[in-house]
């Protein structure tokens, strides 16, 4: 509760200071581009617009988690492997700097213009900050610790499980949690170019029957979506990398 208070204090007075000053300015221009919140509120209330909303964030969710999934996995192995690495980096290191939106042409020809093509999109654009920050936390374990746990019998396995992973995991998380932010940008670009029923397809009828105060309500869901995950993210990587913290004050 305290937490709460504290966070209202010290940061909510500049969210509401700006609010006030936007629905002022707003009122006082009459600018169709620039409707005051309150109007905004009141609209976003009547067409809350969660089905699509609901749609987005799925696949979102899911074009993220298997970025995540592969990223580890491929990014562990190359880690692991110095000849992976010498073979792979240039490849890898190529392939993260191609824009991912110059691909949606590409994958609305091979997938069509539904969830694959935006699923696609989001995998392909997201993965690069999970494998290459497990590659970077993988090659950052330390040699004695790797020595000492061959000296103790612990097999390939139990190293990767025991040794490897608790090592590189905040490195991991810290490349889920850019990966997160990229996902979110990635399926609003797929949708707006793409078919469906997602939030680019309201920001596409928005602008189809010029209507601002409508894309100002994707807009602000959107900010908030973003904020909620970025939230619900840091208190995961919290609660899961609790004892790193715990170790490294330990240490000092």
């Amino acid at each position: 509760m305290m937490t709460v208070v504290r966070f209202l204090l010290l940061r909510g007075w500049l969210l509401a200071l700006l609010v006030l000053a936007w629905e002022v300015a707003a009122r006082r221009a009459g600018d169709v581009y620039f409707p005051p919140p309150g109007r905004i509120v009141r609209l976003m209330v009547r067409e809350p617009g969660l089905d699509a909303l609901r749609q987005s964030l799925g696949q979102l969710l899911l074009g993220w988690a298997i970025a995540g999934a592969v990223g580890v996995a491929v990014g562990v192995g190359v880690g692991l492997s110095r000849v992976a690495r010498y073979v792979l980096e240039p490849v890898l290191q190529f392939a993260r700097a191609v824009p991912p939106p110059t691909l949606i042409p590409f994958f609305m020809v091979v997938f069509g213009l539904g969830t694959s093509m935006r699923l696609a999109t989001v995998v392909f654009g997201v993965v690069w900050p999970v494998l290459l920050n497990t590659v970077d936390g993988v090659r950052s374990v330390e040699p004695v610790q790797l020595d000492s746990a061959r000296v103790f019998g612990l097999g390939r396995a139990a190293r990767l499980r025991y040794v490897v992973l608790p090592a590189a995991a905040p490195k991991v998380f810290a490349g889920l949690r850019v990966a997160l932010g990229f996902a979110l940008i990635l399926m609003v670009v797929a949708e707006l170019m793409g078919a469906g029923d997602g939030v680019g397809a309201r920001l596409n009828a928005a602008e189809r029957e010029f209507r601002p105060d409508r894309m100002w309500v994707v807009i602000l869901q959107l900010g908030a979506v973003g904020c909620v995950l970025n939230g619900l993210f840091l208190l995961v990587e919290r609660k899961a990398l609790a004892w790193h913290r715990g170790a490294r004050r330990g240490n000092t």
